[in-house]
């Protein structure tokens, strides 16, 4: 397992002020090891992508502190890869160079480290098409090896497979635990969907709203690889939507 990538959070909140003062998440706990998979899932606006956002250093306007190996995360950096539900690859680049994003494929080293990555998403033989000529999940392939070739400490889906239809969005979650198994990139994805949540993470956090709280971490033990038919999963699963549809007060269990 990786030695970097732990991620804490310490005392998180966000409040949006206009006529009232609308509180987005409330004292967020949470300490995440290297190379964990965990993913978030709870009802819409209970705070998972302003949380996403906040971990990413895309908004600094919150309360508490955001640990990146012990230290502040601060801004955007190469150390924090981020993936949005659209792909948005650059239309008018080859996959190759949308992976390449602003490095030159003429240097040795950024042309070795774009084969990797192409290898490890599984797209050989399409390195010089463009994104309209690829499927949502390929292109969501590209968007995840252009977040992997700056080598991040930690890797933040926001809901990457939502708009794919069915049949892709299980293949890439299959790809996605893959390149996880490979890499061992501490990764954390935020998701709706309760299968997808529990067939995925080693940590499911079930979050409150109104405001967004940690309302229960959920260990996940299942063996990899696993199926989303078995007994185990449909168990856990159960658990989870329990979770979801109980008013409880928040864990006090943080650590995970």
């Amino acid at each position: 397992m990786s030695a970097t990538g732990k991620l804490e959070m310490i005392a998180v909140g966000k409040s949006f002020k206009g006529a009232e003062i609308n509180h987005v998440l409330e004292d967020i706990h949470l300490d995440i090891s290297p190379g964990q998979f965990v993913t978030i899932i709870g009802p819409s606006g209970c705070g998972k992508s302003t949380l996403l956002k906040i971990i990413a250093g895309l908004d600094n306007d919150y309360e508490g502190a955001v640990l990146l190996n012990e230290a502040e995360a601060g801004g955007p950096s190469r150390d924090k890869g981020f993936i949005f539900q659209e792909h948005r690859l650059f239309p008018w680049l080859t996959v190759e160079q949308n992976i390449a994003a602003d490095q030159s494929l003429r240097g040795s080293e950024v042309r070795r480290k774009v084969n990797e990555m192409i290898e490890l998403v599984r797209l050989n033989g399409f390195e010089k098409a463009y994104p309209k000529q690829l499927s949502g999940g390929m292109s969501q392939r590209v968007a995840i090896a252009r977040a992997l070739m700056r080598s991040p400490q930690v890797l933040l889906l926001d809901e990457p497979f939502g708009a794919l239809d069915a049949f892709t969005r299980m293949h890439m979650q299959d790809a996605l635990l893959d390149i996880w198994r490979t890499n061992r990139t501490t990764m954390l994805l935020v998701t709706h969907d309760l299968d997808e949540a529990v067939f995925l993470s080693e940590k499911v956090i079930v979050m409150d709203a109104r405001p967004g709280r940690v309302k229960r971490i959920i260990p996940n033990d299942l063996p990899y690889p696993r199926t989303r038919h078995g007994a185990g999963f449909q168990e856990l699963r159960s658990q989870v939507l329990r979770v979801l549809e109980q008013t409880e007060e928040p864990d006090e269990s943080w650590t995970i």
